[in-house]
């Protein structure tokens, strides 16, 4: 029987199309995951903006948590330069001794496989999923292959 998986999705949230794609991926890897619980920062974040203004520090609290809560972590890697947030939340699952999977539909390329150097040499695995290809339904069972590989 498998167990249930806390798995955070961190990534670009600024954009429609970022928001919406990470939601479209979040409910792909729910549906290949049974049990599995997929914590959406772009969705939490939402408790923290106000009328009055956001709360910047509840944010962070927050994702920190989150991490710390997570089995594993998801990083959308895309942009000629990953999103710093996303690079941040890595950094952090790491050093909390996390499973950082990577996810990179980009078709730019960087210095080492795509990526920054200390990304891809703390990514567990880095998924490749050029962005011709939009089965986001297939990128979810590659993802929920790796989680389930390490079970």
């Amino acid at each position: 029987m498998q167990k249930n998986v806390i798995i955070y999705l961190a990534g670009p949230l600024f954009t429609q199309a970022e928001r919406i794609w990470n939601k479209n991926l979040a409910d792909e890897i729910t549906l290949a995951i049974p049990n599995s619980k997929v914590i959406l920062p772009q969705v939490k974040a939402l408790d923290y903006v106000k009328e009055e203004g956001t709360d910047f520090q509840g944010i962070v609290e927050r994702c920190m948590r989150d991490i710390e809560e997570s089995d594993v972590i998801v990083a959308v890697l895309d942009g000629s330069d990953a999103d710093s947030g996303t690079c941040w939340e890595c950094g952090y699952a790491y050093a909390k001794g996390k499973q950082v999977i990577g996810v990179r539909t980009d078709l730019r390329g960087s210095e080492d496989e795509g990526l920054n150097a200390m990304l891809r040499r703390t990514c567990k695995t880095v998924i490749y999923s050029p962005a011709t290809n939009e089965d986001v339904q297939n990128l979810a069972q590659e993802i929920a292959c790796v989680i389930l590989e390490a079970e």
